[in-house]
């Protein structure tokens, strides 16, 4: 997670959807967990595509077969291709998700509207450092509803939250400090 400095830019993939007025504060792609199905196929064809032209099949059908294994691969370069392209980026105005290698797609949504937010973590998430933005704006349905595959989410979440939130932490020390005995 790129954190803000002095230094800091925004990949150039997102740099040109930034006003200018805004301050990246953070800028995530989603967890490369979200690779695992494609490759789990694409290693899996290559075993079963191995096997069976080895011992069983020859001729055309292993042609065939090694065709289809390419074409896993070719899935599985696709995604990966995708994923380099994607982020998430949290500014000090809204939230971004871009997406899209061909077709580029931008969903946004401004921090003044986001009503809720919350984080779901799977089993898997959570082996893994991975979970789930789920982000609502005053019942209206939004693009950025779901956001899949959030590496960091406790800290993104909490991070957000403080934005969304800015004077909860000094209302929570003022809360939580009781005046001296002689003035109650």
């Amino acid at each position: 997670m790129q954190q803000p400095s002095s230094q800091t830019r925004a990949p150039v993939a997102i740099n040109k959807y930034l006003l200018p007025r805004e301050i990246q504060v953070a800028t995530v792609r989603q967890h490369p967990a979200v690779l695992m199905p494609a490759s789990a196929q694409a290693l899996g064809g290559l075993l079963v595509a191995g096997l069976l032209t080895t011992t069983v099949v020859h001729g055309l059908l292993a042609v065939i077969i090694w065709v289809a294994w390419g074409i896993l691969l070719i899935r599985l370069i696709w995604k990966v291709l995708l994923w380099a392209v994607d982020y998430f980026v949290v500014t000090t105005e809204r939230l971004l998700l871009t997406t899209g290698f061909l077709t580029r797609k931008v969903n946004m949504m401004p921090l003044s509207k986001v009503t809720d937010m919350s984080f779901q973590r799977s089993f898997a998430g959570r082996l893994l450092g991975y979970g789930e933005f789920i982000v609502e704006s005053a019942g209206q349905d939004q693009a950025l509803r779901h956001v899949t595959y959030i590496p960091y989410p406790e800290q993104l979440y909490l991070l957000i939250c403080g934005m969304l939130f800015p004077n909860s932490a000094a209302d929570a020390d003022d809360a939580g400090e009781l005046p001296p005995m002689d003035e109650l």
